[in-house]
């Protein structure tokens, strides 16, 4: 089965590089959304919202994960080759990497124009800060901080998954990812709630995201720094970032470009001090948006065969295990 998931991730790979998220198409993760949405009216209120949250969580996932095994299951029943196209079009709905490129790219391009306004109108479709008087180096860095935290999540992550355990894992990822999303957030309306959402998306964040930016700094080499002080700024500074995964990212990232990311942002008027990946080197510019777009390509495509290496090695391992046993 290692083969066929290694199939189907490549398969994937380049349904979304070429089709993507079509905004008019059925996506699961709206479905998903809805009835995350569902369960949070009806369970979110009252007391014991922590436990209310695990049973919101784990009923989503279960939800989840048996509509796409069965599915997965009669696919391969039919044939190997059904199996392998409906996992490859079920894995290439959890990620997002042309979604990622296009989303900045829309940001870059008034921002290389020198039409700030529309640049800052970009920006805030993408992340929740507020926008509205940001210079162009804190618009470049809006969206590099997105490309660089969201390679993970949007892309490596559920690839990691599937190779795991196929479309229906890759889909539990996204179904986590979805729930904090929606949910996870420290305010008074979600702190308890949202808990075990957030919790679990950072344990199934926690390999792919250091993996990632591990391969990030093994893909590309660094504009300024030599590559002995760029692996110290990854491991000196992922760490800071508040969340345990987010960081690894964009230390990375900050690292090869030779910038400084974090820092301060402003949400709904409220200042909000983050930590400092990174070493201002280079001054954040335009242009530094299109470099992490290819930070990012380069290591989904070192990902994909850091994973076909893994997958294959194993594939034999149990291969001469099994010729080796006493009959």
């Amino acid at each position: 089965m290692i083969i066929y998931h290694l199939i189907a991730i490549t398969f994937a790979y380049f349904i979304d590089m070429f089709v993507g998220d079509p905004p008019n198409w059925p996506h699961p993760v709206r479905w998903i959304g809805s009835m995350i949405a569902f369960f949070e009216k009806r369970l979110n209120h009252g007391k014991n919202k922590r436990l209310k949250g695990v049973v919101m969580l784990l009923f989503v996932l279960l939800i989840v994960v048996s509509t796409v095994l069965i599915l997965v299951v009669i696919s391969y029943l039919i044939h190997p080759f059904v199996g392998i196209a409906v996992e490859s079009i079920v894995i290439a709905t959890t990620i997002a990497q042309k979604s990622l490129k296009e989303a900045a790219l829309e940001v870059y391009e008034p921002l290389g124009k020198g039409d700030l306004p529309l640049a800052r109108t970009k920006l805030s479709y993408i992340v929740g800060r507020d926008t509205e008087a940001l210079d162009e180096s804190e618009i470049a860095r809006g969206a590099i901080e997105t490309v660089a935290e969201n390679t993970s999540d949007g892309v490596t992550a559920p690839l990691f998954w599937a190779f795991i355990g196929g479309a229906p894992l890759a889909m539990v990822y996204r179904a986590t990812n979805t729930c904090d999303s929606m949910v996870g957030y420290t305010n008074e309306k979600y702190k308890e709630f949202g808990w075990a959402s957030a919790k679990w998306d950072d344990v199934m964040n926690w390999i792919p995201s250091r993996v990632t930016g591990i391969l990030m700094l093994l893909g590309t080499k660094p504009l300024v720094l030599e590559y002995r002080r760029a692996w110290k700024i990854l491991f000196r500074d992922a760490k800071k970032h508040p969340s345990p995964n987010s960081g690894w990212g964009e230390a990375a990232v900050a690292a090869i470009l030779g910038i400084q990311l974090g820092g301060f942002n402003y949400y709904k008027g409220i200042v909000s001090n983050g930590a400092k990946m990174g070493e201002a080197i280079n001054s954040i510019q335009a242009k530094h948006i299109i470099l992490a777009n290819h930070i990012m390509g380069k290591t989904v495509l070192l990902f994909i065969l850091f994973l076909w290496i893994g997958g294959m090695t194993l594939e034999f391992a149990f291969t001469w295990l099994q010729s080796s046993a006493p009959l």
